[in-house]
């Protein structure tokens, strides 16, 4: 958890980590953290879709997120069980 807002190109805080140098538990979190921000509804937004919030994170795939969690939760059955979640809490 504590290296969950380290980004992938080294930008990111507390340490400054980069790559795979910051721990594979904090990388999926990272991901898991946005989704669930750029998602939900807050007081001053409505929260996105879970396609639209999928492909905001696509975008930040390697400057932001490691790009081979967000390719693991972009396709196939775990994206299908994402979305299909969300529908069901929306």
């Amino acid at each position: 958890v504590r290296h969950h807002h380290e980004r992938f190109d080294g930008s990111g805080y507390p340490d400054r980590l980069r790559g795979t140098d910051i721990p594979l538990a904090a990388r999926i979190i990272a991901v898991a953290d946005a989704f669930d921000a750029l998602s939900s509804n807050r007081s001053y937004r409505r929260g996105v879709g879970a396609e639209q919030a999928l492909n905001i994170i696509a975008q930040a795939a390697g400057s932001r997120f490691d790009p081979n969690v967000v390719a693991a939760i972009g396709r196939g059955p775990l994206r299908d069980a994402l979305v299909a979640a969300h529908g069901e809490m929306s």
